[in-house]
C-alpha cells in the first residue's frame, strides 16, 4: 500500500496507522467514554455489546488455533473493506458510528473522512477506508468485527467469503445472541422472554441496512457544526 503513494504518501499513511488503535482480539477489552456514556446511555449498551462480540471473536480464534489454524487478518489489511458491498449495520451501531465521527475523530484523519463521506455515493470501497485503514476502527460494526480470514491473507480485490469460504472464521452463535440481548432494550424490548423470542426469530436483522446505503454525505456538515461549537466554547 505505501509504495503506491511515494515518500510523502508513506509518511501520511504511517501517521494514519498510528492514529488507529491496535485491536488485540486475544485480550479483548471494553472501550470506555465515561463522560459520553453519562450523557448518552445508549452508548454503554453498544460498548457492552461490542465487548461481548470481541470476546466471542477471541474464543473463535482460540478454537481455530487449537485446530492448527492461524488468523491471517492484521492491522492494515483491508481487502474485505474494499470488496464487500452489503455490510449490515444496525440502528444502534449507526448512532455509535455517527457519534464517533462527529465528536471523536481528530486531525488529518477527520479531514480525510469528511472528504470521503461527502463522496460516499461514488466510492467503490467502504467510505471509512482511508489508505487501507479503517477510520472508525474502535466503533466498526459487528459484521466487520466478526469477519476474519484464516491462514492466508486475502489477495488484492479478493472476497474470501466467495473465493474460499472454508477460510472465513465462523462466529460463535452464543456471543452474537448475548450481544443482541444487550442491545434490544434500545429498541424498546425489555422483557427477558420477549428479548429471547426476538433473538430466536432474528427480528433485529430486519432493522439492518447495508453500510453503503446510509446517507453518510450528511455527516460532514454535522462534523463542521461540532467543530464550530467546540471552537466557540473555547473562545
Amino acid at each position: 500500500m505505501t509504495e503506491i503513494f511515494g515518500q510523502v504518501g508513506k509518511i501520511a499513511y504511517n501517521g494514519l496507522m498510528k492514529a488507529i488503535p491496535d485491536c488485540d482480539y486475544r485480550r479483548p477489552r471494553r472501550l470506555r467514554f465515561r463522560d459520553d456514556e453519562a450523557r448518552m446511555p445508549w452508548l454503554s449498551l453498544l460498548l457492552d455489546a461490542y465487548r461481548v462480540i470481541d470476546t466471542g471473536v477471541s474464543d473463535a480464534i482460540a478454537r481455530e488455533q487449537s485446530l492448527g489454524r492461524e488468523l491471517a487478518c492484521s492491522k492494515g489489511c483491508s481487502s474485505c473493506c474494499a470488496t464487500h458491498t452489503d455490510i449490515p449495520v444496525y440502528p444502534l451501531e449507526l448512532m455509535g458510528m455517527t457519534w464517533y465521527l462527529v465528536e471523536r475523530v481528530e486531525g488529518e484523519l477527520r479531514e480525510r473522512l469528511k472528504d470521503r463521506l461527502q463522496r460516499s455515493e461514488t466510492l467503490d470501497a467502504c467510505p471509512f477506508l482511508v489508505d487501507g485503514v479503517c477510520g472508525i476502527h474502535p466503533m466498526r460494526p459487528i459484521a466487520c468485527r466478526q469477519f476474519n480470514v484464516l491462514d492466508r491473507p486475502c489477495a488484492e480485490g479478493e472476497d474470501a467469503y466467495h473465493t474460499r469460504r472454508q477460510d472465513v472464521m465462523r462466529p460463535i452463535r452464543r456471543y452474537m445472541d448475548m450481544a443482541f440481548d444487550i442491545m434490544l432494550p434500545f429498541y424498546g424490548v425489555n422483557d427477558p422472554d420477549q428479548r429471547r423470542e426476538a433473538i430466536e426469530q432474528g427480528r433485529l436483522h430486519a432493522m439492518a441496512r447495508p453500510i453503503r446505503a446510509c446517507q453518510w454525505q450528511n455527516i460532514p456538515r454535522r462534523m463542521d457544526e461540532w467543530d464550530e461549537q467546540q471552537a466557540g466554547s473555547r473562545s
